[in-house]
């Protein structure tokens, strides 16, 4: 197998690890990603909302890279959705991280990290593999 399909591979799995635990956290309590950010759930609807963003969403995005590492008929689907997904992610986080003038805390550094990373390696794996 070629280096640029098993990095590819390693980070859709990561990353389907990352997004589906996380999802299930804020699937069956969506409490803790609330706290995680600093966000107030303030009735019913934030209660939803939070879960559903941070619940449905991240565990369906989980199980879809997990889905793409598992076939090669979804695998550069996979590598689009990191790169343009989280990657739109990571330029909102940044921008709205810049724009405020509010102290950060490590939980929006660390996501900010790991989701220009991740981008950034799904961005490089895909042009590699629709070059070859």
């Amino acid at each position: 197998m070629e280096k640029d399909k098993i990095l590819g591979i390693g980070l859709l799995s990561f990353s389907a690890i990352v997004f589906i635990v996380y999802g299930l956290f804020g699937f069956f309590n969506p409490n803790i990603p609330a706290d995680f950010g600093g966000l107030q759930i303030a009735n019913g609807n934030g209660y939803a909302e939070i879960g559903a963003m941070y619940g449905g969403l991240q565990t369906g995005i989980g199980f879809f890279c997990l889905l793409a590492a598992l076939r090669s008929d979804f695998y550069k689907a996979g590598l689009a959705l990191l790169t343009i997904a989280i990657g739109s992610l990571a330029l909102g986080r940044l921008f709205n991280a810049i724009a405020t003038s509010d102290a950060l805390t490590v939980y929006t550094y660390g996501a900010l990290i790991y989701e220009l990373i991740t981008a950034l390696l799904a961005a490089i794996v895909l042009y590699l593999h629709t070059k070859s």
